[in-house]
């Protein structure tokens, strides 16, 4: 069983950093599959990325602890839903839109997640 939550299930959720389209792409990472932003750990704010988090605040990045993966720290930008953090290092696609992620995406989950 997923543990995704549908638009409509949550409040509207704020993707901070200089994103350059309303499906979260950043001017780091602009391909057709960059379509997550993440709730950052350190402030529970969405960024698209790392780099957009770093040029945005004045404060490090704190990587999600791995008995927090049930958080709902994923946005899929196509479709606004959020994923767990565990639903998503398994996932190679949005469950709910069917929107790829970018497998590329894995190189940078330590910096993320425990």
């Amino acid at each position: 069983m997923t543990s995704h939550q549908a638009p409509d299930d949550g409040p509207v959720v704020r993707v901070l950093g200089p994103t350059v389209d309303d499906q979260t792409r950043c001017i780091h990472y602009s391909s057709p599959l960059d379509v997550i932003a993440i709730r950052f750990h350190c402030c529970g704010e969405f960024y698209p990325c790392f780099r957009c988090h770093a040029e945005t605040v004045d404060h490090p990045i704190s990587a999600w602890p791995a008995d927090s993966f049930d958080t709902h720290a994923i946005l899929c930008g196509v479709c606004r839903t959020t994923l767990s953090i565990s639903d998503y290092l398994e996932a190679e696609a949005c469950p709910e839109c069917a929107s790829p992620f970018n497998p590329g995406c894995s190189l940078h989950h330590s910096i993320y997640f425990e």
